[in-house]
């Protein structure tokens, strides 16, 4: 199978028994390693995965007290596990980037102010976004702040560590994922474990293992659909099953359920249940179109405008992350100064497939891992050449070897060429610095007000509110 040409890292060493393991083992260089939505989990990861033992880990953040507390936590758990990784720290990403054979990237600044600009701005004017995150008008303004972002992070491993692979995990991941690799010369794959954790969700609902099930999904980051779901121990696909399963009334969610769905969503961990089981969106696309999706509601909605007329109530989901990462926040803090003996080292992998893709390029062994984001080689027949899709891989020493999956098919196509289109508009955008181009993505997004005039005052309100991180 043809490797991804620009998916080509360093090329792995061939190390025999005698050699020590710093020699090696990789320099990995995690960026917004303060940040709660992954640095943790992927310090966690490392101290998991025996083939990368004796990997350097350079953590790194611009924020001092965090990149601190990342460090107090990183190195607990570190010691915990047997010290398996070699743990460093900096603010200065000339030192952080020095040597790195991989970086990772998770850092976005101001999160939840501009998040909330982004949701609350657009609707006012009548936008009709389920998020605002990753689909609708607002998300053309986080587009364009990731990408500024992102591409500056690449220009710092272009001028440190011109040869490592990056692995971003930084949102809108088609629209970022394109920047990159139209920006820079940066080797990168972009990575979300929303197909990972769907296989778990659905393997609940089916009464199997998640370990029995393997699934294979198409489609755009936050926008996938099982092609199959096989129960390794019998060979069936139970793509079918699921899809009875839809058609009882537990998944009517009637309008008396609503005061229900809202308590739960109240308490941070009753959320997170809550928004894994709430789902009247995803029932909806089953039972009538027959696609089982990957995620949840609160993704697959945002690039639908008529997701909101299905079912009575959407929560809006960055209340729920807003309390989740400072629950997590408060809790890896108290985890890295407790001096109460913790477990850490019985933790285990998470559902993440960051680690196991590095694993796999530095070591060689052949790796399925079920989502990468990557441009399109005629894996999706029916997307155009070029664009960001995700798909399944196998990943070894010689690069990313995509799956071809087949035609998605009416009317998944269409929806996905819709995004498709303005992925290249708000890429075009932030690489070219043109607001014109920022403005027609707003105005030609599924989920914009209807009403030009409107498209024109949100994107002027929210480009005067947050100029200093536009690309324009």
């Amino acid at each position: 199978m043809e490797a991804v040409a620009w998916a080509q890292g360093r090329p792995h060493p061939d190390p025999s028994p005698a050699e020590d393991l710093t020699v090696s083992a990789p320099t990995i260089t995690l960026i917004g390693a303060g940040g709660m939505s992954f640095g943790p989990t992927m310090v966690n990861d490392l101290v998991h995965t025996p083939a990368l033992a004796g990997a350097r880990l350079v953590l790194h953040d611009v924020n001092e007290e965090r990149l601190a507390r990342a460090y107090r936590f990183a190195a607990k758990l570190n010691a915990a596990s047997g010290a398996p990784l070699r743990l460093d720290r900096s603010v200065d990403p000339s030192v952080a980037l020095a040597g790195a054979d991989f970086a990772i990237s998770s850092a976005e600044f101001g999160r939840y102010r501009y998040w909330r600009q982004d949701y609350e701005i657009p609707n006012r004017h009548g936008a009709r976004q389920i998020n605002g995150e990753n689909g609708g008008p607002g998300a053309v303004f986080h587009s364009l702040r990731s990408i500024k972002n992102t591409l500056s992070i690449c220009a710092s491993i272009e001028e440190h560590c011109p040869d490592a692979f990056l692995v971003n995990l930084s949102n809108p991941m088609s629209r970022v994922t394109l920047a990159i690799n139209r920006g820079t010369r940066v080797a990168n794959v972009g990575m979300c474990h929303e197909g990972p954790i769907g296989v778990v969700r659905l393997a609940k609902l089916l009464r199997v293992p998640a370990k029995h099930l393997q699934g294979r999904a198409s489609g755009i980051n936050h926008f996938t659909f099982f092609t199959e779901l096989i129960d390794t121990r019998t060979g069936e696909d139970l793509l079918p099953v699921l899809r009875e399963r839809f058609s009882k009334s537990f998944f009517d969610y009637p309008a008396r359920t609503v005061p229900l769905w809202k308590a739960m969503m109240k308490p941070v961990l009753l959320a997170g249940l809550a928004d894994q089981i709430y789902s009247p969106l995803v029932a909806h696309m089953v039972r009538e179109y027959g696609l089982v999706p990957c995620s949840v509601d609160s993704h697959i909605g945002e690039y639908l405008p008529f997701a909101l007329d299905v079912g009575p109530y959407h929560p809006t989901h960055m209340d729920f992350f807003e309390r989740f990462d400072a629950a997590t926040e408060r809790l890896t803090t108290w985890a890295a100064d407790t001096t109460v003996p913790l477990p850490l080292h019985r933790v285990g992998h998470s559902l993440e497939e960051v680690i196991p893709i590095i694993a796999a390029r530095w070591t060689g062994e052949p790796t399925r891992i079920m989502a990468v984001n990557v441009p399109n080689r005629g894996y999706l027949p029916d997307v155009v050449d070029g664009a960001i899709v995700e798909v399944g891989a196998i990943v070894d020493g010689d690069g990313i070897h995509p799956d071809e999956m087949p035609p998605l098919g009416e009317p998944l196509s269409g929806w996905v060429a819709t995004q498709v289109e303005l992925q290249d508009l708000v890429v075009r955008a932030a690489l070219e610095h043109d607001p014109d181009l920022a403005y027609r993505a707003v105005v030609e997004d599924p989920c914009s007000p209807a009403d030009e005039s409107a498209c024109r005052a949100l994107f002027d309100e929210l480009v005067e509110l947050q100029a200093d991180e536009l690309p324009f």
